[in-house]
């Protein structure tokens, strides 16, 4: 078994582990990262669609779903937007913006992983890929047993890192295996599930509905009480709903299904013109065109597939003339329109979510520092950690914030000589 020596490993090589290295290792400290897959920063890959949103300029408490949202911005705000934009723009990455979300002005996130891969590269970070842990203790300093197909190692360190991800997008290399880790150091582990994530139904009309692309509000309600709305282009498909809006509020309809509560989707099709306005014009034009079917009168305001699932909600046919169908019952599908009903009984697993949800539990956690109350030396970064933010570069933001906090004070333990 062969040895090193270093003054901090991080364990995971993701978007917050990469930060927390190269923090630590611009400060001084003697840095290696410790990856289980091929390469560092695939999950950076994917996000905003390979665009890399990696912040925005909107960041506030309320962009983050977690219980304890002081705590995610007093992490933030030590080291926030603008100053993660100022640390990519070193790196030669400039910024461009759209709507308040950032992204590289080359809109390719690889260019992010590849400006973060070359930082380390300069700085001599060492880094261990296709590694796994076998196990980590503490003595004075922390000895990690780890091995690869090569070799088998025995690290010695004075600070870990754990930046291992979550559950979400395990094609990424992000498994979970980090939590087991965290429970074998004495961590508390929040149940993780999925997070912005698609919303299953049992609503026997998805089908008819499924490809549609229409903007709308979605409301999520918890035995009765609405928790969480969003309005943006909703995905309907053929086993639920899906799109920004719905990934922004699934967190809580997916913990309301775990905890076996009543869960409903209310969606306003027509968000954006009120019921009145509508109601006003049916009397009248069903008596200017009596002739129209029920898909043909309503076909001016949202898609056909929408209207066919609303007719046949209240039994209308949509081939029914507006005539024979009366003023009541037109009424009667706008009103659907306007407040559709899925009943939500399930969620995309773990491989379709794009964070978690649960993880370490900051109650654990010295929010001045990243680092673990239990465990002198031992510090926390990323998603393993119990922090979930909504679509829009706030994830990202997360990462580099706790990556470059839990990084700069690990450099900075009394029990690293400087060099």
């Amino acid at each position: 078994m062969r040895s090193y020596r270093y003054d901090c490993v991080v364990i995971g090589g993701g978007a917050s582990g990469m930060m927390a290295a190269v923090t630590a290792a611009q400060n001084g400290a003697k840095t290696a990262i410790i990856e289980h897959t091929k390469r560092l920063g695939s999950k950076i890959l994917s996000t905003g669609n390979g665009k890399c949103n990696f912040t925005n300029h909107k960041m506030d408490a309320t962009c983050f779903q977690n219980e304890d949202k002081d705590f995610v911005m007093n992490v933030i705000n030590k080291f926030n937007e603008k100053e993660v934009i100022g640390f990519f723009r070193q790196l030669g990455i400039y910024s461009k913006e759209k709507n308040g979300y950032v992204y590289p002005h080359s809109e390719t996130a690889a260019s992010v992983c590849d400006a973060l891969c070359m930082e380390i590269k300069r700085l001599g970070i060492e880094i261990f890929l296709e590694c796994n842990i076998e196990s980590i203790y503490k003595k004075e300093d922390f000895l990690i047993d780890c091995y690869d197909n090569n070799e088998n190692r025995r690290v010695n360190t004075k600070s870990v890192i754990l930046a291992a991800g979550s559950n979400a997008l395990p094609v990424s290399g992000s498994d979970g295996s980090g939590y087991k880790i965290a429970l074998d150091m004495g961590c508390s582990v929040k149940r993780p599930l999925p997070a912005l994530v698609q919303l299953k139904s049992d609503n026997k009309f998805c089908k008819i509905m499924a490809g549609v692309r229409s903007t709308g509000t979605v409301k999520i309600y918890i035995d009765g009480e609405e928790i969480s709305r969003d309005t943006g282009e909703i995905q309907y498909t053929d086993y639920g709903i899906s799109g920004i809006p719905v990934f922004q509020v699934s967190r809580f309809a997916v913990r309301g299904v775990f905890e076996k509560k009543k869960v409903t989707a209310a969606i306003d099709m027509i968000s954006d013109i009120e019921y009145d306005d509508i109601a006003s014009d049916i009397e009248m034009r069903i008596k200017r065109e009596p002739q129209k079917t029920i898909e043909q009168f309503f076909a001016g305001i949202v898609n056909k597939k929408l209207v066919s699932a609303a007719a046949k909600s209240v039994n209308a046919d949509i081939n029914m003339s507006v005539s024979e169908a009366g003023k009541e019952m037109c009424f009667l599908i706008v009103k659907q329109l306007k407040n559709y009903i899925f009943n939500i009984t399930g969620y995309k697993g773990f491989e379709n979510a794009q964070v978690c949800q649960g993880g370490i539990e900051l109650s654990q956690i010295n929010p001045d520092t990243m680092e673990s109350l239990n465990t002198k030396g031992l510090y926390f970064a990323g998603e393993i950690v119990d922090v979930d933010g909504k679509c829009g570069g706030y994830n990202l933001q997360w990462a580099f914030s706790s990556g470059h906090l839990a990084g700069l004070m690990s450099s900075r333990s009394k029990n690293i000589e400087r060099r």
